[in-house]
């Protein structure tokens, strides 16, 4: 097709010049210029920048852009709708930290698991695991899929956040992959889909708090505690290195959920039945009802075969099955006991509640 003369008049004249403003090279006193970072042993990592104004996370922020904490705003920024003002709404003090191990601690599940030592294992073994895995697959959708919907809500004032939940998003997706991965590796396969509400209940949550304390510290929690154990289910020793940096890496998704809360309950007391009432809805979940909800029984009795180390042994299975639970629920609730909600202990589930200890004096 023919270009038009005008066009054509167009591209061959000079461009026009636009006039410049070179205003931002002389912000004067008021910027920040000569503050420099400097390595630490660990690198340059998130603290050795979080220095002078750029390290100071705002309690509240007026800020609804992108503007990064310790730049200059621009009055002309568009304002980003449903952006979280307040600290108390998504911080956590160990975000820094948590960031920088987990960027640090990357596994891949191709290369890092020594997926030869997998050998044939007696059929009741085999789908005890593939069952097991099949439930880890799908909790790990929903633990990557619910910190996507918050990143755009977290206050760019608390970046560190946002790198955070990043990293989260990664892992979970690391996790997703290596136990699909483990049930195709020893000719099993996955097994049945477990009921979803438990799951939705995370996916569901309306506010950040909500979504952590539900998440981070009681879900999270108890498969933090699954993980564990699985170093004792473990058939041989690509399964045991799956659940040892699996839980490496749960814990750091633990450890900032606990620390906002603290953050919450520190700087916002008044929010203690809020918090109360999302922890009513996520402990149902944790502790089903076989009578009443059949298809979560299936997760048990895998685990029970796995720990009986066989049908033959369900009974024996059982009873360790319910020694780590006593264990899950206790560690739930010194983990409730940190944050500053230690009246948990009265208003627990009462099927979560009858394991748990006396408390001390």
């Amino acid at each position: 097709m023919a270009i038009d003369a005008d066009t054509l008049q167009k591209l061959h004249s000079e461009a026009e010049v636009p006039e410049l403003d070179l205003s931002w090279l002389n912000l004067g006193e008021e910027s920040h210029w000569g503050i420099r970072a400097k390595p630490g042993k660990r690198g340059l990592t998130l603290d050795e920048i979080e220095i002078g104004p750029y390290g100071e996370v705002p309690e509240h922020t007026d800020n609804r852009s992108l503007k990064p904490r310790g730049a200059f705003a621009r009055p002309d920024a568009p304002r980003l709708p449903a952006t979280y003002t307040n600290s108390a709404d998504t911080y956590s003090a160990n975000t820094r930290l948590l960031y920088e191990e987990g960027v640090q601690r990357q596994w891949s599940s191709a290369t890092d698991i020594p997926w030869e030592s997998i050998e044939p294992l007696p059929d009741d073994m085999e789908r005890a695991m593939c069952q097991l895995c099949t439930f880890l697959t799908e909790v790990e959708f929903i633990a990557g899929d619910t910190p996507a919907q918050w990143l755009p809500k977290i206050n760019s004032e608390h970046h560190e956040v946002k790198l955070f939940l990043l990293s989260q998003i990664m892992d979970e997706a690391r996790h997703l992959d290596v136990f699909r991965k483990r049930a195709l590796a020893n000719g099993g396969g996955l097994l049945s889909s477990l009921p979803q509400d438990g799951l939705r209940v995370i996916i569901e949550a309306k506010d950040f708090t909500e979504m952590s304390a539900i998440m981070h510290v009681a879900a999270e929690g108890f498969v933090q505690s699954l993980f564990r154990m699985g170093e004792y289910i473990g058939q041989n020793e690509a399964e045991k290195r799956i659940f040892r940096l699996c839980g490496q890496d749960e814990s750091r998704h633990l450890g900032f959920g606990v620390m906002h809360l603290k953050h919450v309950i520190d700087t916002e007391p008044w929010r203690r039945e809020e918090i109360h009432h999302y922890l009513d809805k996520v402990e149902l979940t944790l502790a089903p009802d076989p009578t009443d909800d059949a298809g979560s029984f299936v997760l048990f009795e895998a685990l029970a075969i796995l720990m009986g180390g066989g049908v033959n042994n369900f009974d024996k299975g059982i009873q360790m099955s319910l020694a780590v639970q006593r264990k899950r629920v206790n560690e739930y609730m010194h983990r409730l006991t940190v944050v500053g909600l230690g009246d948990r202990r009265d208003r627990m589930y009462p099927m979560l509640r009858q394991y748990l200890d006396p408390p001390k004096n």
